[in-house]
């Protein structure tokens, strides 16, 4: 007797078993395949690039192909269907959404004024910062083109003004910042954030803005060589005081604009956007998994995650 019940429950066993295996056989995934194409903003390029990389280890059939220009090109080629998704570092304006923009807050970076680091007046300038005002006389009324003169020095010393040629987030929130639109900029045209970074080091006069990843060395996290990133005098008290020293090195700036300390504008969020909400599987499943698994790689490319609440709301949108 023990012996037949033996047999039948391991008849039972065979079958639930068999059962389950063609069970699975029919819910087996498909692998994802095919292409992303990426443009648009300096500032989100390097981020792009490193969340790509990772993105195609996990799926080896998926290609991405990301490239830069703008935050203006990057929405120009997403509504015009030349690439599936824009990298963009501004807001998105009106006229773009009533053309159908469609978009997704993914991370946090800002801009950063720039100097020489030989900058003859450079100890003064680290020590006391330069107010907002300093930068409007400089950037927008042109009144305060004197190195000395901003910091109430008398011998003459000129300051040579650059800005960004090509239209990009990186001028258009810097001149927010401002209180003004990036074609109201003063400055020598430089295009793309490596060429702006470059004309300031090789400038011992000049003053600039980059994102901060243009700003700082990728390796040693410290400020760029030949470049110094001026601090802001917040409180406007004529000195950099203790909480307002931030500036020696990507992480510590990244800390500063997570926790406020660094003014918004000039920090901002970063937006993928698409010609209207994207039906391109891959598409979709990539910008789930950079709101989702692909934010664990947002500090070390030298960038902020946006809050926990901010990033559903964002995955919410798909």
């Amino acid at each position: 007797m023990k012996q037949r019940v033996i047999i039948s429950i391991l008849s039972v066993a065979l079958i639930f078993s068999a059962g389950c295996g063609k069970q699975s056989t029919g819910t087996k995934t498909t692998e994802l395949s095919g292409t992303i194409t990426m443009s648009g903003a300096w500032a989100l390029y390097p981020m792009a690039v490193k969340w790509a990389e990772e993105f195609q280890k996990i799926h080896p059939a998926v290609k991405i192909d990301v490239s830069a220009g703008g935050a203006g090109k990057g929405v120009a080629d997403a509504l015009g269907g030349i690439v599936d998704i824009g990298n963009v570092s501004r807001d998105i304006a009106p006229p773009e959404i009533e053309k159908g923009a469609w978009w997704v807050s993914v991370v946090k970076d800002a801009v950063v004024p720039t100097a020489n680091a030989n900058n003859p007046v450079i100890k003064t300038l680290t020590s006391n910062g330069l107010k907002k005002q300093d930068f409007i006389n400089i950037w927008v009324t042109g009144t305060g083109l004197d190195w000395n003169l901003a910091q109430s020095g008398s011998n003459p010393c000129p300051i040579h003004v650059y800005t960004r040629s090509d239209s990009c987030g990186a001028a258009e929130i810097w001149a927010k910042y401002l209180g003004k639109k990036q074609e109201d900029l003063l400055g020598v045209g430089v295009y793309g954030d490596p060429g702006l970074a470059e004309a300031v080091r090789q400038d011992v006069l000049g003053i600039g803005f980059n994102n901060i990843n243009y700003a700082y060395d990728t390796t040693t996290k410290k400020q760029l060589q030949g470049i110094c990133v001026l601090p802001i005098d917040l409180n406007e008290n004529g000195i950099i005081e203790t909480n307002e020293q931030f500036y020696d090195t990507r992480d510590n700036l990244a800390a500063a604009i997570a926790d406020g300390r660094y003014p918004s504008p000039p920090s901002r969020n970063l937006h993928f956007v698409c010609n209207g909400k994207p039906r391109k599987k891959i598409v979709i499943e990539f910008i789930k998994w950079v709101l989702t698994d692909g934010q664990k790689y947002v500090p070390e490319a030298g960038y902020i995650n946006l809050p926990d609440g901010k990033l559903k709301e964002e995955l919410d949108k798909l």
